[in-house]
């Protein structure tokens, strides 16, 4: 579904879309803080225009977003090519071996002892 076909409703449902669409495509980003901040960042947009009642104002904005979602498109995409290390506020298991039942496992760093 394409983000123009799907935002061919009335303004509040678009809005809605939007929003959601920025939030999921904020959630691709390999890195926690690009993720994190995608989020802030379009939580604290839409907190900032939420009292706006002009339709030709919403427009402007939905444009804009949907500017911002292709941007935000593109850069996922980018992120998925560069590999990192999980960080400890993002929880689960991180490393790179594991051992046979699935753990990690790291070896002793062989440097200068």
């Amino acid at each position: 579904m394409s983000v123009v076909s799907a935002l061919k409703g009335d303004l509040p449902q678009q809005v809605r879309t939007l929003y959601r669409q920025l939030l999921r495509q904020g959630g691709q980003f390999e890195a926690y803080n690009f993720r994190e901040y995608a989020r802030r960042r379009t939580k604290d947009a839409f907190r900032e225009h939420k009292n706006v009642q002009d339709p030709r104002e919403i427009q402007d904005l939905i444009q804009n977003g949907l500017k911002e979602l292709q941007m935000m498109k593109r850069q996922t995409v980018i992120s998925h090519f560069y590999q990192i290390d999980r960080l400890v506020v993002e929880g689960g298991q991180s490393g790179k071996q594991s051992g046979k039942s699935g753990d990690v496992s790291r070896q002793k760093d062989t440097g200068w002892d």
